[in-house]
């Protein structure tokens, strides 16, 4: 069987960053697994009502990719536009195995290869493999009891129902984050009731959107003027790790301000102000930005149910509160998030001499630079532990991984070896190094649990403690006495 020199798994941003990068660097025997029946990430696979970005545009998208946004923050629609828009341009159709479902990754210690196998049965072969499966593609729903005992209809955010109208419906809408502050006013004037379930109120802060004229989306398609005004956008961004890592009191006396005059602007009401106030230090969850939430939340068919009055049980009728209220329903949808921290991959993934990933991940996911780990050679692992940016573009972050992916597999390359990994010592040097880094940060010490931390350990696992530009530096200088190649 044919040994590829390299396999992308997944076609969202990373894989296509990565099939770019390729591409740049001259190496052509590469595909793409994708375990759908179509490529995209993220961008095709949410199609829920009100989806999209949180980040201004023209700096939540690829660095060599430009494109006339119609506006600052772009609607799904439009992303999967763009989406289709890099997937053409660089030929990936042609290159990528759809509802290739990886099930298992092993490492084959004579042939110096990785072995890919599917669910379907199919064996792939490559030499290095560029992991790109999406932190935020596992949809988590969790075990409320009586949950499957629900005769109405229910569905995760991710996995929307667009067979079912929602018209006039009772609805309950479960979780309190991103996907449901868009989803909230997105539905709020349609449905009957509807019933927001919010274990953990998130800070709240304004959108500040805006429409491109017709002139601005030309000079968008100016790379200077694209990279000028990206550029313009990080380092605004970028000032909020001051608050997040070094000085935690200015988010009060700045972005904590904001929020709570958010709050008095568009809630006239006292009772569901004290509900969507949270008690922790902004930053510590990820911040919503919406100028929509609390309005629809305020809408006389919209009840807001608190951690006090939250959910005891689901049963065939609808959701029993833990006042012991019955509030009756004909379809719940679970805004729930993903398991982003503690399931980093889908399948089974086996390194030298037979070592599961689940041995180096027992305490807690590790990985050198969030990329690789000693005993799983030429594998990098995209947006793995510590390379979440609470601050600004995930690409950023993806786009630096790969620069140092490309070294290694170059480096090896013109070395004539087969294979590289970083050592243990290496591992563990930088390891220690993110959590010790981590103390200081809102993340760690701002009052509340989140999805950025590791069930099990505790520790932040999510996010990357310190500026998005320290780490493309870090990524950026590759270090010999920290690799073996063999």
């Amino acid at each position: 069987m044919h040994v590829h020199e390299v396999i992308v798994i997944g076609s969202g941003f990373s894989g296509q960053s990565a099939v770019i990068g390729l591409q740049k660097a001259g190496i052509e025997d590469w595909i793409v697994l994708e375990r759908r029946s179509f490529l995209g990430g993220t961008w095709c696979q949410n199609t829920y009502p009100g989806a999209a970005v949180d980040v201004q545009s023209p700096l939540y998208s690829i660095s060599s990719e430009p494109y006339p946004w119609s506006q600052m923050f772009a609607e799904r629609d439009e992303l999967e536009r763009y989406t289709n828009y890099v997937i053409d341009k660089h030929h990936m159709r042609d290159r990528t195995e759809l509802d290739a479902d990886v099930c298992a990754l092993d490492w084959d210690d004579e042939q110096q290869h990785w072995v890919i196998a599917t669910r379907d049965g199919r064996t792939f072969r490559g030499q290095f493999v560029i992991l790109g499966p999406g932190p935020l593609s596992n949809p988590k729903i969790p075990e409320f009891e009586g949950r499957d005992t629900f005769d109405g209809r229910s569905f995760h955010s991710n996995a929307w129902d667009h067979d079912y109208d929602l018209a006039g419906k009772r609805v309950a809408v479960i979780g309190s984050g991103a996907s449901a502050a868009q989803i909230i006013p997105a539905i709020a004037d349609q449905v009957g009731e509807l019933h927001v379930f919010q274990r953990t109120p998130h800070w709240v802060l304004p959108r500040r959107d805006r429409k491109f004229s017709r002139l601005e989306r030309a000079l968008l398609e100016n790379r200077y003027v694209y990279g000028a005004l990206r550029s313009a956008i990080y380092l605004g961004l970028e000032t909020r790790v001051i608050g997040f890592k070094y000085f935690p009191g200015l988010l009060d006396l700045v972005a904590k301000r904001q929020a709570l005059a958010h709050i008095t602007r568009q809630i006239p009401d006292p009772e569901i102000r004290r509900k969507v106030t949270p008690d922790y230090t902004i930053g510590c969850k990820r911040v919503i930005v919406s100028s929509t939430l609390y309005p629809a939340l305020c809408r006389p068919n919209v009840t807001l149910h608190d951690a006090g009055d939250g959910i005891d049980e689901i049963v065939p009728a609808g959701i029993v509160t833990k006042h012991g209220d019955k509030v009756e329903l004909d379809a719940i949808v679970y805004a729930t998030g993903y398991d982003a921290t503690d399931g980093a991959t889908t399948f089974t993934v086996t390194g030298r001499e037979g070592t599961p990933i689940t041995d180096l991940w027992a305490e807690f996911p590790r990985a050198y630079l969030g990329t690789t780990m000693p005993r799983f050679p030429n594998m990098f692992l995209m947006l793995g532990p510590n390379t979440g940016i609470g601050h600004t573009s995930a690409l950023f972050i993806m786009e630096s991984q790969l620069r140092y992916a490309l070294d290694c597999i170059q480096r090896t390359r013109n070395s004539h070896h087969r294979a590289i990994e970083p050592t243990a010592e290496a591992e563990d040097r930088y390891t220690e190094w993110v959590h010790r880094a981590m103390e200081r940060t809102v993340w760690k010490s701002g009052g509340c649990s989140s999805w950025y931390q590791n069930s099990a350990s505790g520790k932040v696992i999510a996010m990357y403690p310190g500026f998005s530009f320290s780490y493309r530096f870090r990524a950026s200088r590759f270090r010999p006495q920290d690799h073996r190649l063999s």
